[in-house]
C-alpha cells in the first residue's frame, strides 16, 4: 500500500513541484494538495493521509493552526513543517502544537523524501540548523532554573500530559486544593497566566 501524503502550501508552483516529486518517489501517493489549513480537519479525517507537508505562512488558518488542528482531529497522523522559517519563535510553537519534523524549503528535494521515509519510522527529521536550535535549548535549560520542586515538577509533568487539576490531584494522591497551590506556585515561577502557557514553555525549555 502506498505512503498518503497530503501537502499544505500556498505557493502554487511550489505545492505543483511537491506534488510531482512526491508522485515520482516509488510507493508514495499525494492524497491532496492544498493553499491553506482552513479544511484540514475535514481533509484528514477523508483522505487519512500517513504524512501531511504544512507550510506556516498560509492565508487563513496558517501552518501553526493547521498542525494544532490536524493533531486534534488524528492525532496519529505525522506533520512535517515545510517552510522558510527559521526563528526560534514559530520553531517552538509548531513542535508545542505537536509537529513531528521541521525541514526548510532550502533543503534538497532528495532530502525531504529521506524527512518522510524518517519521520514514517518514528524519527523527528529537522534540517541540521534547525536540530542545533533545539539542542542549545536542551543544553541551556533546566528544570532547577526556575527553581521547581520535585512535587511541582511530577504536577507539571502530569499537565503536560493533559491531566486537570482533579486528575491530578487523584493521581498524586493530594487534596485538590493542594494541587491547585501546586499549580499557581508553577504558574508564578515559570511567569505564565495558566497552565495552556506552563506547558508551551515546559515543551518550548525542555523543563519536563
Amino acid at each position: 500500500m502506498p505512503i498518503r501524503i497530503a501537502i499544505f502550501e500556498d505557493n502554487d508552483r511550489l505545492r505543483e513541484s511537491l506534488a510531482y516529486l512526491i508522485k515520482g518517489t516509488t510507493d508514495y501517493e499525494v492524497v491532496g494538495d492544498y493553499n491553506n489549513a482552513g479544511d484540514a480537519a475535514t481533509i484528514v479525517r477523508v483522505y487519512k493521509p500517513d504524512v501531511v507537508l504544512m507550510d506556516i505562512d498560509m492565508p487563513g488558518h496558517n501552518g501553526i493552526e493547521g498542525v494544532r488542528i490536524i493533531k486534534e482531529t488524528q492525532p496519529e497522523i505525522s506533520v512535517i513543517m515545510y517552510t522558510v522559517f527559521e526563528d526560534d519563535e514559530k520553531l517552538f510553537e509548531c513542535l508545542c502544537a505537536g509537529a513531528n519534523g521541521y525541514v526548510l524549503k532550502k533543503t534538497p528535494p532528495s532530502k525531504l523524501i529521506d524527512a518522510i521515509r524518517e519521520v514514517l519510522d518514528g524519527g523527528a527529521p529537522m534540517s541540521p540548523s534547525i536540530a542545533r536550535k533545539v539542542l542549545n535549548t536542551f543544553q541551556q535549560t533546566r528544570p532547577n532554573d526556575y527553581h521547581l520542586t520535585s512535587r511541582e515538577q511530577e504536577v507539571l509533568q502530569l499537565l503536560n500530559k493533559g491531566y486537570s487539576t482533579k486528575m491530578i490531584a487523584s493521581e498524586l494522591k493530594i487534596a485538590f486544593d493542594t494541587a491547585n497551590s501546586h499549580l499557581k506556585n508553577i504558574y508564578h515561577k515559570l511567569h505564565v497566566n495558566c497552565g495552556k502557557e506552563a506547558i508551551a514553555k515546559a515543551l518550548k525549555e525542555r523543563i519536563v
